[in-house]
C-alpha cells in the first residue's frame, strides 16, 4: 500500500495557483507506521546480536567497571564492620557514594571521581583500589519464602528424564545402575550437600528445583528473593532463565517436572539433573540482561561459603582478572579444605581463559564438548583448564513459558521453523507477502495493510530486531525470516524483549524459496511457550561438573575440596585427539562413576595429594 505526501499546497494553494501553472510534484517517502506499532529505540547495535550470532554469546571487553573496590587494612582495636564504616565516611567526605560493604573481607565498594580515588590510594590504612569490573553470563511471578520449603526428593520418574548430557558424563550410573527410573537405595545423589549457584537468580514456580530449594539471595536488588527478575516503575522484566537452566542442570527432581510444558519427543517429566539429592543455594548476581559486578560476586561466594555450600558454581566471568575476586575464591578455598569452586572457561573460542575460571587453584575451569565429545569451538582452552563436559544443545529447564516451540503451516503443509529468541508468543493467520530484506517500512510495498499479513523476510546485513520492526510497522502481524545459507540457521535473537514484537520464527534457505512461491496464500504461524530448552555454552558445561562434585562429597562428606578436585581430574576421559592433560580438553571429559568408584577407595580423609 502506498502512500503519498503532498508537499508546499493544499487545496486552497491548488485553487490560487491558476489553470497554466505546473502542479506541485508528488514524493513518494515511508509509509507511516500502522497505529500501535511505534516502540522505544533499538538497543545500543554494540550490545545487540548481529544477524550472523549464534546462541552462544562471549565476553564483551568493551565495558566499562562500575566504580571501584576499596580493599583496606583490618583494624587490631576496632570490629570488622568499625573498620568498614572508617572506610565509608572516607568515600563519603571525597564526595563518593558508596554501593557495598563487605566487612569479613575488608571491603567497599563504592563510585568516585578520579580525583577522589587519587585521594584515597594515599590513605595508610587503604590497600588497594581496583576497577569494579562488569562480569557477563557464558551462555539469560510468585516471589519464594525467605525460609527453606525443601523436601523430600522424588526418588522415581523416567528414564526418558536422563539428557544425553547426563549419560556422557555417567550420571544415572551413579544413582541408578539398573537404568529403570528409580533411583538405588543407599546411593550417591548429592544428598546432604549444598551447592550454590551463583548467576542470574532461578524461577521459583518451576517444578524441577522447588523440593531442592533452601536459601536465596539477591545481590542485584539486596534482598532474599532471588527471582530471576526486576521491577522497574511497576513493569516487571523477567530475565532469561539462565540460572534456572544452569540450577536444573546440577539438582533438578526426577519424576517432578511432570504438568510442565515439554517439547515434541521430550519426557513429560521434563529431566533430572546430575546430583538430584542434593540441595540449592541461590545467589542472583546477574540481572535481567545477564550482566553483573565483581563486587557482587565476590559477596555471593562468600555468602555461598558462610552457608556451608560445599560446591559454588559459577556460569560467569570476565576476561580479566581482579585481585580482589581472586582473594575471596582463595579465601573459601582455604588450601584445599574449603568450597570448591567450578567456573566457565568462556564462549570466545580462544586461548585464554575468563576469570574466575583460571585462578589456581582456588577455581576449576570448565570448557564445553559437544555430545560426541569433541571440543566445542566456542570453548576457550589454556593450562589453567581442568575438565570438560557438555555444553552444546544441552537441554534443562529454563522460566516457566520462557522457552518457545514455532509451528508453521502453509498450503496445508507443516514447515519446519525455529522460534526467535524473545519472539512473542501467540497464532496468526494470514497473507503471507514479501519483503525482500525488511530493509524499511516500505520493503514490503502495496500488498503490506494495517489489516495484517504475515511478512516475509530474507537474512541479510541488518539486525533481525530491525527487519522485525520495520514489517511490523507496515502491519505484519507474524514474521517468518529465511536462512541465506543451505544449512539450517544458528539460532537467531530479536535481541531483547520488546512489548511490540509479534511470533517470529527462521526456516531454511531451502523452505524459504518455498515459501516464496506461496505468496499471497494464507499461512498460518503460531508460536507456543515451553518450560524447557536447549542451550549452548560454557555456561552449560560447567554445572555438570558441578553435580559431579557433588555426587563425589555425597559418597564421601570427608573428603576436602582439593580432594574431590583431584578425583575429577584423575577419573576424567582422556581426549583422543591430544592424548594426556592438554590446553583444550584439560584432564578430559568428567566422568561422574569413575569419580565416586575412586573416592570410595581412598582412606579416612582423602589420604596425601597428589592421588597416587
Amino acid at each position: 500500500m502506498k502512500r503519498w505526501l503532498w508537499l508546499g499546497l493544499g487545496l486552497s494553494g491548488l485553487v490560487a495557483s491558476g489553470c497554466g501553472s505546473e502542479p506541485e510534484p508528488i514524493i513518494d517517502v515511508l509509509p507511516q507506521a500502522c497505529p500501535g506499532t511505534a516502540e522505544a529505540a533499538l538497543p545500543d547495535p554494540a550490545v545487540s546480536a548481529m544477524s550472523t550470532n549464534t546462541a552462544v554469546s562471549a565476553l564483551r571487553t568493551d565495558t566499562a567497571a562500575d566504580g571501584v573496590i576499596i580493599t583496606y587494612k583490618p583494624k587490631v582495636t576496632a570490629s570488622a564492620l568499625a573498620a568498614s564504616s572508617d572506610i565509608v565516611k572516607a568515600v563519603e567526605r571525597e564526595g563518593g557514594t558508596v554501593r557495598r560493604r563487605i566487612p569479613n573481607l575488608n571491603m567497599v565498594s563504592a563510585r568516585l571521581s578520579p580525583e577522589a580515588i587519587a585521594a584515597l590510594k594515599l590513605r595508610p590504612d587503604v590497600l588497594s583500589v581496583t576497577p569494579n569490573r562488569r562480569v557477563q553470563a557464558m551462555g539469560l511471578p510468585t516471589l519464594p519464602p525467605v525460609v527453606s520449603w525443601q523436601g523430600a526428593f522424588s526418588t522415581q520418574g523416567s528414564v526418558g528424564e536422563y539428557t544425553e548430557g547426563l549419560k556422557l558424563i555417567q550420571a544415572p550410573q551413579v544413582w541408578d545402575a539398573n537404568n529403570d527410573g528409580v533411583i538405588d537405595p543407599g546411593a550417591p545423589t548429592g544428598e546432604g550437600v549444598k551447592v550454590c549457584v551463583i548467576d542470574s537468580g532461578w524461577d521459583s514456580k518451576h517444578p524441577e528445583l522447588k523440593a531442592a530449594f533452601l536459601k536465596g539471595k539477591d545481590f542485584v536488588d539486596d534482598d532474599d528473593d532471588p527471582t530471576d527478575q526486576s521491577v522497574s516503575q511497576g513493569v516487571v522484566t523477567v530475565g532469561g532463565g539462565h540460572g534456572t537452566h544452569v540450577s536444573a542442570t546440577i539438582l533438578a527432581q526426577l519424576g517432578s517436572g511432570s504438568g510442565a510444558r515439554v517439547g515434541p519427543g521430550e519426557d513429560p517429566n521434563g529431566v533430572v539433573g546430575v546430583a538430584p539429592g542434593a540441595s540449592l543455594l541461590v545467589a542472583r548476581v546477574l540481572d535481567t540482561d545477564g550482566g553483573g559486578r565483581t563486587d557482587d560476586v565476590i559477596a555471593a561466594v562468600d555468602w555461598c561459603n558462610s552457608e556451608g555450600a560445599r560446591v559454588a558454581s559459577l556460569s560467569l566471568g570476565a576476561p580479566d582478572p581482579s585481585e580482589d575476586e581472586q582473594t575471596v575464591f582463595e579465601r573459601v578455598w582455604n588450601n584445599g579444605n574449603g568450597m570448591l569452586s567450578v567456573a566457565a572457561s568462556g564462549n570466545d573460542g580462544k586461548r585464554g581463559i575468563a576469570y574466575p575460571a583460571a585462578y589456581l587453584p582456588s577455581v576449576m575451569a570448565v570448557g564445553a564438548v559437544d555430545l560426541k565429545g569433541d571440543i566445542a569451538d566456542f570453548s576457550q582452552y589454556g593450562q589453567e583448564l581442568s575438565v570438560v563436559a557438555p555444553g552444546v544443545n544441552v537441554l534443562s529447564a529454563t522460566v516457566l513459558g520462557g522457552a518457545s516451540l514455532s509451528q508453521l503451516t502453509a498450503a496445508s503443509v507443516s514447515v519446519t521453523s525455529q522460534p526467535l529468541t524473545y519472539t512473542a508468543q501467540g497464532t496468526y493467520t494470514g497473507r503471507l507477502v514479501n519483503c525482500g530484506l525488511g530493509a524499511d517500512r516500505a520493503a514490503c510495498g502495496e500488498a503490506a495493510t494495517c489489516d495484517g499479513f504475515v511478512a516475509y523476510v530474507d537474512r541479510g546485513d541488518l539486525f533481525f530486531e530491525e527487519k522485525a520492526r520495520n514489517v511490523i510497522q507496515a502491519g505484519a502481524r507474524a514474521v517468518i525470516i529465511g536462512d541465506n545459507v543451505e544449512e539450517e540457521g544458528p539460532g537467531f535473537t530479536l535481541g531483547s524483549a520488546n512489548a511490540h514484537w509479534v511470533p517470529t520464527v527462521s526456516v531454511s534457505m531451502a523452505s524459504g524459496a518455498a515459501l516464496k512461491g506461496l505468496v499471497g496464500q494464507d499461512v498460518t504461524v503460531s508460536v507456543t511457550g515451553l518450560d524447557y530448552q536447549r542451550e549452548s555454552g560454557t555456561s552449560m558445561a560447567t554445572p555438570h561438573v558441578s553435580g559431579v562434585a557433588a555426587l563425589v562429597f555425597s559418597a564421601r562428606p570427608d573428603l576436602s575440596a582439593a580432594h574431590v578436585r583431584a578425583v575429577l581430574e584423575k577419573t576424567a576421559q582422556d581426549d583422543k585427539v591430544a592424548p594426556g592433560v592438554d590446553e583444550k580438553y584439560g584432564h578430559g571429559l568428567v566422568q561422574a562413576a569413575k569419580a565416586v568408584a575412586l573416592a570410595r577407595t581412598l582412606p579416612q580423609g582423602g589420604g596425601p595429594l597428589p592421588l597416587p
